[in-house]
């Protein structure tokens, strides 16, 4: 790892209703990075082909997760800002990948059988084969670290396997191409904060998810301050008072998602809210929960909302990105031809 200079990757599908699992687990920690790394964050649109979308629906949902990124405060001229589609040498490297990579290792996948569920026949090939376009999408850029959920580690492993046996397969002709120790670094997953995965409002067993039937199981971004008090209201508690420490949160999922997320917005650790909080009533704890989620998400709601107004910046800002990564992708996948061996 120390070969190569330290270059955070991570993407973001372009599914919409961006919620507060999507800000906690991914922009907030997007926005932390930045300030230490160079950082490349990509709507990976091409991913989200890989189930039936609408076209305009889709278009609009690149915006939006752009409009979040922006929001959130992650600056698009420090860094790179872009959408998947516009730098074509991902597709080239997963193609790269889909013969470097194992049946075995995707058959593992575990996030291909929840979503494909019974009928694993009428699934396509890229919902099978996109753990490889994922490991494309980081290693085009030779990243060394990426945020990611629980949810996506086994699929930062399975990158990690690819770029090993690349480099293991191909050592000889690596080494004569001027690339000393392995050209692809094994990148590092960064998984860390008290709100990693959120739940739902309404079933703490659950992820937080746009896909959810009742509106009340998620905050989105885009809600005003009365959806937000409602939503937190109404969130699903148990009967009894807070707990002091955090071990007495084992075994109640609402209440510790609940104390997770309030940790999340106030960037504090949960047994911080518990020493403040502990002994008290859902009730206070919530009017409490309801004023810091309106004063953390209602400016990010108010700047998504302005800059999804604006398609034209929006445009702009993801043109400038991919050119930005084209230049570095392009570099990396010419090297990548001579590596294997194809005639330019």
């Amino acid at each position: 790892m120390s070969n190569f200079p330290q270059l955070v990757f991570s993407g973001v599908q372009p599914t919409g209703n961006f919620h507060l699992g999507n800000y906690l687990g991914a922009l907030v920690k997007f926005v932390e990075m930045q300030n230490n790394y160079d950082c490349i964050y990509c709507v990976v649109d091409m991913h989200a082909i890989t189930v039936a979308q609408d076209p305009l629906e889709l278009s609009k949902h690149i915006r939006e997760v752009t409009a979040a990124f922006l929001a959130s405060g992650i600056d698009p001229k420090k860094h790179i800002v872009f959408n998947q589609s516009q730098v074509p040498e991902h597709a080239e490297l997963a193609w790269v990948f889909n013969c470097i990579a194992r049946l075995g290792w995707l058959n593992r996948m575990t996030q291909f059988k929840e979503k494909a569920g019974k009928d694993r026949e009428n699934a396509s090939v890229g919902l099978y084969a996109y753990p490889n376009l994922m490991a494309a999408d980081i290693l085009i850029y030779r990243a060394t670290h990426v945020p990611v959920g629980e949810d996506q580690k086994q699929h930062l492993e399975l990158a990690r396997d690819i770029a090993q046996k690349f480099n293991n397969d191909l050592a000889d002709s690596i080494e004569r191409n001027g690339f000393g120790g392995g050209f692809f670094p094994l990148p590092e997953p960064v998984i860390q904060g008290p709100a990693t995965r959120v739940m739902s409002l309404r079933d703490g067993s659950k992820k937080m998810s746009k896909s959810d039937p009742s509106e009340y199981s998620r905050i989105n971004l885009t809600d005003d301050a009365d959806q937000i008090a409602q939503k937190i209201r109404k969130a699903k508690t148990d009967p009894d008072a807070l707990p002091s420490e955090a071990a007495g949160l084992a075994g109640r999922p609402e209440a510790d998602n609940l104390v997770g997320i309030f940790a999340a917005l106030q960037g504090v650790a949960k047994e911080d809210v518990l020493r403040e909080f502990g002994g008290q009533n859902f009730s206070s704890f919530k009017s409490a929960l309801v004023d810091l989620a309106v004063a953390k998400l209602g400016p990010v709601g108010a700047e998504m909302k302005r800059l999804q107004a604006d398609t034209g910046h929006i445009d702009g800002v993801l043109r400038d990105g991919a050119a930005r990564a084209s230049a570095i992708a392009r570099k990396n996948m010419t090297a990548v031809k001579d590596i294997v061996g194809f005639v330019r």
